[in-house]
């Protein structure tokens, strides 16, 4: 516990930081006039010697304290002789435990005043201001979307898409490999045999408000009929809106065909 002189100088040092945080909002109020501003660093290199001054006569107190308190042990040591031997191990432990208080109190001085030149100063606010001027110059990690994008990867799973062969014939051979892989049950198929013999479909519907966009159908597909495109934005005002059938779906893969054909063959070598 402090000595009272001790405490009486923090209660004065402390009056004096409470006085210069009200000075830095006064001067802040004020918009950093220039009258203000010479005001403010006459005001703080004032209060900067006094709060100096109080902390090192505290110090100087306490430190006589000490002194006093040893020299007062030694002169009963003195007299009372043996006495003292049978109480060394007490005395010993009452002085490591002066010293570590004064060690403490030192410290917490240490940082009392270097808190009160911080804020008499403003140290840490210039601090601030030139970690925000560093990277006010420093090349932008953020992109304007929507104007600009990111890149996605190959693997991008987005809206989905029905692609037709170079010539123009749908890919899809109706054999309802995707409609049974899909976990979530969002695919609808129903086909019919053609007069050459093949298969191909007459209706294919997806939910993708059902879908997770896990791409278990796309992997299924033996003929890469049905792919996740690279296409995320599309968000819709009613829910019919994302109920796409066939049609839907082949006018995704005619429009994205060259995406999807790049990403694929980049991917060949992994599936």
């Amino acid at each position: 516990m402090f000595p009272f002189f001790a405490s009486k100088y923090l209660i004065v040092l402390n009056l004096i930081i409470q006085f210069e945080i009200n000075l830095i909002l006064h001067l802040i109020v004020q918009c950093f006039h220039f009258q203000v501003l010479r005001q403010y660093l006459l005001l703080s290199t004032v209060f900067a010697g006094m709060a100096a001054i109080l902390a090192r006569k505290s110090l100087l107190a306490l430190r006589t304290r000490q002194l006093a308190v040893s020299g007062q042990g030694l002169r009963s040591s003195q007299n009372y002789g043996l006495r003292l031997s049978a109480q060394s191990y007490s005395t010993k432990k009452e002085d490591e435990e002066r010293e570590q208080l004064a060690k403490e109190i030192s410290k917490d001085w240490s940082s009392v005043f270097e808190r009160s030149i911080n804020t008499l100063f403003l140290t840490e606010m210039v601090r601030g201001l030139m970690l925000t001027l560093k990277y006010f110059f420093e090349p932008k990690v953020t992109i304007n979307y929507p104007f600009e994008k990111g890149p996605l990867s190959p693997r991008f799973r987005g809206e989905h898409a029905l692609r037709r062969y170079p010539t123009g014939e749908e890919r899809c051979i109706a054999c309802k490999l995707c409609e049974a892989i899909c976990p979530a049950q969002a695919i609808t198929i129903e086909a019919e045999e053609r007069e050459d013999g093949s298969r191909r479909t007459t209706r294919y519907d997806i939910d993708m408000t059902k879908c997770i966009y896990c791409g278990f159908c796309q992997e299924a597909c033996p003929v890469d009929a049905i792919v996740e495109g690279p296409n995320f934005e599309f968000a819709t005002e009613t829910h019919e809106e994302l109920l796409y059938d066939k049609e839907k779906l082949l006018e995704n893969g005619d429009r994205w065909e060259t995406e999807i054909a790049e990403n694929l063959r980049s991917e060949s070598l992994y599936r």
